[in-house]
């Protein structure tokens, strides 16, 4: 067995969810990414994926080695770019994972001008509020939105996002404007699922919390944007994403004189000895554009 092709076919595998389109993506049969994955197993002496007719997931063997497996496979590929010239110039897929409307609105432009910087960079970018598993997933850089907690990831501060209460001007000549936090109670407000229905805020040093109500919410905090935009509530979003809104009209600011809390932005990587040229230079290029004054503060 060569157990290099083994490891990548599992790998690809696991993260793709079938053996049809790893075998696409390795070009290969998928009578031959099978044969891999079931010599590894037999090599190592243990079922590292469960197969039914309609799915595969990792068995509790499997989930273990793939995150060695990803590791070892990502040494050995930044050891070959370490060496000679491609140590220094970026090729290969660059795995991406971003937050939906960051993603959209922010980084999908700066991965176009980093494209046309290093041209033999492909690009696989997914879009999605949860935090990707960037072992399990195989991510090389994420950008995160918010406090971290994963300690195995190393992290660069790329920006400060604030977070603002906001309305449509239709919205707050209807229900009018609230003048102090607990007004908040008497309008629709506008909730992002993975955020607290307590509204905290501050002002003179004294901190505020609002448990607030509204008849909609939503995992994607563009579709809250796009319901605040039409007229329909209050919302809490940060300025990456409002601020050409604030800034033309289409938002106007709701308790402007409360201080809310900042979100910080991250890019966000595996640690590893030897990091690679994509990642050191995609990394460096989002710091160069986002700092020190991001665009959407403006």
């Amino acid at each position: 067995m060569d157990k290099f092709t083994a490891m990548t076919a599992f790998a690809e595998v696991a993260r793709r969810g079938n053996f049809g389109a790893a075998a696409e993506h390795l070009g290969m049969s998928r009578a031959m990414v099978t044969r891999h994955v079931a010599a590894l197993e037999n090599a190592l002496g243990a079922r590292l994926l469960n197969r039914t007719t309609r799915r595969l997931s990792l068995t509790g063997e499997g989930q273990a080695y793939l995150e060695r497996c990803q590791l070892i496979l990502a040494e050995i590929e930044e050891t070959e770019l370490a060496v000679g010239q491609l140590s220094t110039r970026p090729r290969g897929t660059l795995r991406i994972s971003a937050p939906m409307s960051f993603g959209m609105f922010h980084l999908a432009p700066a991965i176009a001008a980093y494209q046309n910087v290093w041209p033999e960079v492909a690009v696989e970018l997914v879009l999605n509020d949860r935090y990707a598993d960037l072992a399990e997933d195989g991510v090389d850089v994420a950008v995160r939105a918010g406090q971290l907690d994963d300690t195995r990831l190393i992290a660069r501060p790329l920006a400060r996002a604030r977070l603002v209460l906001c309305a449509a001007p239709i919205y707050l000549e209807t229900r009018g404007v609230p003048r102090r936090p607990d007004d908040l109670g008497a309008h629709n407000c506008l909730r992002y699922v993975y955020r607290s229905s307590t509204w905290d805020m501050s002002r003179d040093g004294e901190n505020f919390s609002v448990i607030v109500h509204g008849d909609l919410e939503s995992n994607v905090g563009d579709a809250l944007r796009e319901i605040a935009i039409a007229g329909r509530g209050i919302v809490m979003l940060p300025t990456y994403m409002v601020g050409e809104d604030l800034r033309t009209g289409r938002l106007r600011r709701v308790l402007a004189d409360y201080e809310l809390p900042d979100v910080p932005i991250y890019a966000v990587y595996l640690h590893r000895r030897h990091l690679s040229a994509k990642v050191r230079t995609f990394v460096d290029f989002l710091l160069d554009r986002f700092t020190p004054a991001p665009s959407w503060e403006a």
